[in-house]
């Protein structure tokens, strides 16, 4: 893989490339590639923060948090992550800045990961795309990087703009396999290397609106105390996360077990934003359907806020508003996202 500029990955005679929004209220109960001239940098649904930085800091786009200035020029980087539990723990997931839980084939879930205020030297291990990727991905602009997938799938992607790195099609040595897991859940990104090679890709905008502090987000002001979350995604696909006043954030739990990383941390966020999403069947293929809208909840700080979530073309993000059609503002941090099914997911709130 070169740079954006020079070549892409070669496979089956044409190059490759890549490319999530949030409105309304109420919830509950090798290579490089693509075209000669990649479309990098997304145009719709850019959204402002109320959180000032400080004129020696600037914010980073997609956590809201203030960096030295200088520091969050870097692109976005998302990765098609494996969540079977033989998959697990997964290298690099405790350092991301946003997470996208998805259903898919079997009643299990597989993530979509962005890296962008710090990206690790290796994340894994790396899966296949999905129908509903291209949408959840397309606003961020950027890297993304997956195994491989259905033709049609890889095609979808590719017609995002998106720099892509492959598996299937990599010559270039970005991938490797882990000894730490067996196939197929084992494939390793080179992660930073990744990014080196575009280190001129432009960042992401601001994809969501971000209070100043954790007092500040719209949750924390205006919620309902609520100490644990639970979410499923199947009969057997259940999480939970807890918040933890003693680390600021909510600890995650998956299938009664705490959720770890490599290094036996629990996994947290700073922010858990569930969605209510309709899934269809294509081709066998669970899709979540993501240029829609439906119910959400916003949680920070121990409390939840009912909201509405809203997407209305691929390019744009996920736009949150609470009852009152005011855009939610999330605290400075991490969020992960949860795109839990109607009718066959559900999401509980424990006071």
């Amino acid at each position: 893989m070169i740079s954006k500029n020079t070549a892409c990955f070669a496979r089956l005679g044409r190059p490759v490339g890549l490319l999530v929004f949030l409105v309304p209220a109420m919830l509950l109960s090798g290579c490089t590639g693509s075209s000669a001239t990649p479309s990098t940098t997304p145009t719709a649904g850019v959204w402002t923060s109320s959180n000032s930085a400080p004129a020696t800091a600037e914010m980073a786009p997609l956590t809201g948090l203030s960096v030295p200035a200088g520091t969050s020029a870097r692109s976005a980087l998302a990765v098609k992550i494996d969540n079977h539990s033989a998959a697990r723990p997964q290298v690099g997931i405790d350092r991301t800045d946003l997470v996208f839980e998805e259903l898919v084939e079997g009643g299990i879930t597989r993530y979509v990961a962005l890296w962008q205020s710090s990206i690790p030297d290796e994340v894994g291990p790396v899966r296949s795309i999905r129908p509903m990727d291209p949408d959840i991905i397309a606003p961020f602009g950027g890297l993304v990087a997956f195994s491989g997938g259905q033709q049609r799938f890889v095609d979808a992607m590719d017609a995002t703009g998106q720099i892509s790195a492959i598996f299937d099609y990599d010559t270039t040595g970005l991938f490797s396999r882990s000894t730490a897991t067996a196939a197929p859940h084992n494939v390793i990104l080179a992660a930073a290397e990744f990014a080196n090679r575009n280190a001129t890709v432009a960042p992401p905008v601001q994809q969501y609106a971000y209070a100043a502090t954790l007092d500040g987000a719209s949750a924390v002001v205006d919620g309902t105390p609520i100490s644990v979350i639970n979410t499923r995604f199947s009969h057997s696909s259940a999480r939970s996360w807890t918040w933890s006043a003693a680390t600021g954030a909510y600890l995650r739990a998956q299938d009664g077990a705490p959720d770890l990383s490599v290094d036996g941390a629990q996994l947290k966020a700073t922010n858990v934003v569930v969605l209510r999403v309709n899934v269809t069947v294509d081709q066998g293929i669970p899709k979540t359907e993501l240029i829609a809208s439906g119910e959400a909840s916003i949680s920070t700080g121990g409390k939840t806020l009912a909201a509405t979530w809203s997407k209305n073309l691929q390019t744009a993000p996920i736009r949150l508003v609470d009852g009152h059609g005011v855009t939610i503002r999330l605290a400075p941090g991490n969020t992960w996202f949860q795109l839990v099914p109607n009718g066959t997911g559900s999401a509980d709130l424990v006071p």
